[in-house]
């Protein structure tokens, strides 16, 4: 979970905006729009939370494991490394 302040601004800011998504695909189902757009809709929410599951991770490996060694650039690469890995997984 994101402690500072600004993390945990980023983090609900995001929250709303895959709250909106998922409100406009409820509309847009309670119309009956086409699949294709629907469909979209979809891809789009599941992006927007794998971005936020890939974002708060982050957050708690650095929160984590940074402080575990005494070469804070040494740890730092290696959780860029494993963000990278798992971002990538996310896409």
């Amino acid at each position: 979970m994101p402690h500072s302040p600004d993390e945990k601004k980023r983090v609900l800011a995001r929250v709303r905006r895959v709250r909106g998504q998922i409100d406009a695909l409820e509309r847009a189902l309670e119309i009956g729009s086409e699949c294709g757009p629907v469909l979209q809709q979809i891809a789009a929410v599941r992006g927007a939370i794998n971005g936020l599951m890939a974002g708060i991770l982050e957050s708690h490996l650095r929160e984590e494991f940074l402080h575990l060694t005494k070469d804070a650039s040494e740890t730092d690469s290696s959780i860029n490394e494993v963000v990278s890995l798992v971002r990538s997984y996310f896409r």
